[in-house]
């Protein structure tokens, strides 16, 4: 190994330390591979975690930047050395993977690799991903390998652990989504029979005042009032219900994490790409965050499912004491005011108002055939 016994085990110490303070999958991936890749003296790290259809569920590298990743195109299927690793389920250590009679090469933009050391991630008897590491920083000998049996050794200690914290995190993941369900559901049934209630007893009462105006004008007044005191009654249920219904991860992960989360799910989902940066955000108001978020679903949701396009960005950033969040896509474009008078606004009037009620500006730039942006800014706190 390349360290010491005492540093190597600090290095693996620190390693499982980190893995353990993430409870997102996504983040347990990154910090698993960057982990290894460090620990190992590696100069590329990967972890795959396999999809039920020959492909990656997540793909997660280190060691390439974002400009590399997005050259090599899209995500590698399970063939070759990865698909061994899959469904052999054993260790592969090789001098130079490029001479593997199960090596099937790379993108053009792949960068090279030739010694390699990769193995499984197991639940059990579930294989939940495949790890692997590339090209060792030190010298190799006369047609050998860098990698050595002691780095299998600690590459395999390190994926017994990351197979503990990568199955906590899809366990948190998934009760954070069942509670998330339950809570809706008994907010649902609550909403149902408290306004239904009172949409009845309104009906009925101004049923009453329907009958009583002619022959008795005082009592159909009175009936009247009731049925106003009945009406903000049931407008005060809705309101609270919206208000409950405000998006979980919000108020757990804030706006930015909540962001990255759903279009990391976006990009996964759709053949366009999808990205998100964001740059010295924190913390807004709540209501500035829920509508900055229900405005970035709806942008996204238009960009991905009408513009016909093949990238979507969302930036959000500091501007002076606010912040601007930008949807933009490469699609058809459109033209806003001919949309406007036709009725087809898509979902803009809803922006519009959710954007002007947190005190903000909503701007839509637009063209046919020269794709959208659409800029939402908040004054901030």
């Amino acid at each position: 190994m390349s360290h010491g016994p005492r540093s190597g085990l600090s290095a693996v110490s620190s390693a499982l330390l980190a893995m353990s303070r993430h409870l997102e999958v996504r983040d347990v991936l990154k910090t698993i591979v960057a982990s290894a890749r460090e620990l190992l003296d590696a100069e590329y790290a990967a972890l795959g975690v396999p999809d039920d259809h020959g492909g990656f569920a997540q793909f997660v590298v280190d060691g390439v930047s974002d400009a590399q990743w997005k050259a090599i195109g899209p995500l590698p299927r399970q063939h070759g050395i990865l698909a061994a690793m899959l469904h052999e389920a054993k260790p592969e250590r090789l001098a130079d993977v490029r001479e593997d009679p199960r090596f099937e090469g790379w993108p053009a933009a792949h960068p090279d690799m030739s010694d390699f050391l990769g193995l499984p991630i197991r639940d059990g008897d579930e294989i939940i991903g495949a790890l692997f590491l590339a090209n060792k920083r030190c010298p190799k000998p006369e047609g050998g390998c860098g990698f050595t049996p002691e780095d299998e050794e600690l590459l395999t200690i390190l994926a017994q652990h990351a197979a503990i914290a990568l199955t906590n995190a899809r366990l948190y993941e998934r009760s954070r989504e069942l509670t998330i369900a339950e809570e809706r559901s008994r907010l649902a049934h609550e909403l149902h029979d408290a306004v239904s209630q009172k949409l009845f007893s309104l009906r009925l009462t101004a049923q009453a005042a329907a009958a009583l105006v002619d022959r008795d004008p005082s009592r159909a007044k009175g009936e009247l009032q009731q049925v106003a005191a009945l009406a903000a009654e049931a407008a005060d249920e809705l309101r609270a219900a919206v208000v409950e219904l405000r998006p979980a991860a919000l108020d757990e992960d804030g706006l930015v994490a909540t962001l990255r989360t759903h279009i990391q799910v976006l990009d996964r989902a759709h053949t366009a790409r999808v990205t998100f940066d964001s740059r010295g955000v924190r913390a807004l108001p709540a209501a500035q965050e829920e509508a900055m978020l229900r405005v970035a679903q709806e942008a996204l949701h238009n960009a991905l499912r009408h513009s016909g396009g093949s990238r979507v960005d969302v930036t959000l950033v500091k501007r002076g004491p606010g912040v601007v969040l930008r949807v933009t896509d490469d699609g058809s474009g459109f033209d806003p005011a001919s949309t406007r008078r036709a009725g087809r606004h898509l979902g803009l009037v809803s922006m519009r108002d959710r954007t002007s009620g947190v005190g903000g500006t909503l701007t839509v730039d637009s063209a046919p055939g020269k794709g959208t942006t659409i800029d939402m800014e908040v004054p901030g706190g």
